[in-house]
């Protein structure tokens, strides 16, 4: 039998479509693509590269506590750019969050993002 339930915490920004953050069946959990939104004002956070993929590390992370885990549990993760000459800095900055062994993952760039976005992020956790 199937154990499904839907992930929310206030710590990662509200969904903004018809979409939950995260869903959770048995012990797997599917995160929603996450960009670089401040949870608490929904403003995009876009200082600068670095600064945006941080607080999508921060909004996954919030996501994976909120459903019972942590970074560490991501499996599979993606990636989304809209300028793939950004790939160093993603991986500078993930370094700060993830050890080995890493997760499973793709970079993809595309022409564009919800709200402007230059980064977003999603992935499969397993608890």
């Amino acid at each position: 039998m199937t154990n499904k339930a839907v992930i929310h915490t206030d710590n990662a920004p509200a969904a903004i479509g018809t979409y939950s953050q995260a869903v959770k069946v048995n012990n797997t959990v599917y995160l929603s693509g996450q960009i670089p939104l401040d949870p608490q004002t929904m403003e995009l956070v876009d200082a600068d590269i670095k600064a945006s993929i941080r607080q999508v590390f921060d909004n996954l992370s919030a996501v994976c506590a909120a459903s019972g885990g942590d970074l560490s549990n991501i499996v599979k993760l993606n990636i989304f750019l809209t300028d793939l000459g950004n790939f160093t800095a993603v991986n500078e900055v993930m370094a700060e969050y993830f050890q080995q062994p890493f997760p499973a993952r793709a970079a993809i760039g595309v022409s564009e993002l919800p709200k402007g976005a230059q980064v977003e992020m999603d992935g499969i956790v397993v608890i």
